[in-house]
């Protein structure tokens, strides 16, 4: 299996590199409501409106609600 070879260059500042598109993978939102969260059990990046705060080892932490597993197949689903 051959792949491209990507030459990835570091700009003489160090700061970025040459061959990275720039910007964020997760779109801006202005609104706070329109941003989106990680989950702290499965990882995945969701809309604050999909999660739900669980206690999590003594903390208050964001999950997918109801849970990762239910939400990941409802997507799908949808």
């Amino acid at each position: 299996m051959a792949s491209a070879d990507v030459k990835t260059t570091v700009s003489e500042g160090g700061l970025r590199y040459k061959s990275k598109t720039p910007g964020s993978p997760f779109k801006a939102s202005s609104s706070f409501s329109g941003a989106t969260m990680s989950c702290f059990l499965c990882g995945k990046h969701r809309p604050r409106s999909l999660m739900q705060t669980k206690r999590v080892l003594g903390k208050a932490q964001p999950v997918c609600a109801p849970s990762c597993k239910e939400l990941e197949e409802s997507l799908k689903g949808s």
